[in-house]
């Protein structure tokens, strides 16, 4: 744990909201502020940049004259690793985005730390949520986009890019649809909230309460808890998806723990009942019976969470420097 008793920037950055709040050295979140992603044809990379230094500055001013330690950043993927230029499939407007080098002109001479959202979501489960006292968990995000991070071994796998833990584009369905890193059948194709809602749209689905302007998965949850037979086979074709997916990361990875986490995982029994049907139907080796797939602890609290511990945490969750390492001995 870091030694600076000041709080850390936590900032979560996603298809559908952009969050930033405080949160100090036990993890407890303070001055949480989140605001919608902007999109359309006029959110550009500035934009969306402008959107978020918005609200960066409004949590910044909470800090109190001795700041903040340093910054922690989750953001979607791919991105280059540790350099912090992001990419994220959900926030097209962002290809190659520099934004670890922006936020650390905001912060001069402080650490900011950008890694996967999912990564994050992992890191919070494992430090303080669901996979507390566990040394192996996959944490997962479930919205926009589906993305994934790893604990193994008490610490953080980042891969040789940084991108490992990728579940959302683990093929569930090889004859499936297109996906948006260009392949075909990803479970990101299949369980992703704008995916769940176009396939719903497909079946003849409209939703009955419109909470924003254009259909989406939180709609869609809502008539498949009044019973509507479109929302609720939607959010069943989404759930088995995500339970093929698990089945398949628990053989290769020998897990203790998925944590399931972002929007869509708000559903609760709509989305978790057949993703454990479909988990316990396909995970038939002994040793993966015993895992727990769980709805993230930390709520919609994870990322953020997750973010400041590459800071707070940084000797398990931040770990450049290994693969630096392994970069000079070959």
């Amino acid at each position: 744990m870091t030694t600076d008793e000041r709080p850390v920037l936590a900032v979560d950055v996603g298809g559908t909201k952009l969050a930033v709040a405080l949160v100090d050295r036990n993890g407890r979140v303070h001055h949480a502020v989140r605001t919608a992603t902007p999109h359309g044809p006029r959110a550009d990379a500035e934009r969306v940049w402008r959107a978020l230094d918005g609200v960066v500055d409004r949590v910044l001013a909470q800090a109190g004259p001795d700041g903040v330690a340093g910054a922690g950043v989750g953001c979607g993927g791919p991105m280059r690793w540790p350099d912090g230029v992001v990419s994220p499939l959900n926030l097209p407007a962002w290809a190659d985005f520099p934004l670890r080098a922006r936020l650390g002109e905001r912060l001069a001479g402080r650490p900011v730390r950008v890694h996967n959202d999912a990564v994050c979501v992992a890191v919070a489960e494992h430090w303080l949520g669901a996979g507390r006292g566990a040394e192996h968990v996959l944490g997962m995000v479930v919205s926009t986009g589906v993305g994934g991070g790893l604990v193994l071994g008490g610490r953080t796998v980042d891969g040789a890019h940084g991108n490992a833990g990728h579940i959302g584009h683990v093929v569930v369905d090889p004859d499936g649809g297109p996906c948006e890193c260009g392949g075909r059948g990803c479970l990101e194709s299949v369980a992703s909230g704008p995916s769940l809602a176009r396939w719903a749209q497909e079946q003849g689905w409209r939703p009955t309460v419109h909470l924003a302007a254009q259909a989406t998965a939180r709609e869609l949850a809502v008539d498949a808890r009044r019973g509507h037979p479109v929302a609720l086979a939607a959010m069943g074709r989404a759930g088995h998806a995500l339970g093929v997916g698990i089945a398949s990361a628990t053989h290769l990875l020998d897990l203790e723990v998925v944590s399931v986490g972002g929007g869509l995982a708000q559903a609760g029994p709509l989305l978790f009942a057949p993703l454990e049907e479909a988990f316990r139907r396909h995970a038939r080796l002994p040793f993966a019976q015993d895992v727990r797939v769980v709805p993230a602890a930390l709520g919609q609290d994870a990322g953020l969470v997750g973010a400041a511990a590459l800071v707070l945490a940084g000797e398990r969750y931040w770990n450049p420097e290994r693969r630096h390492t392994r970069t000079r001995s070959r």
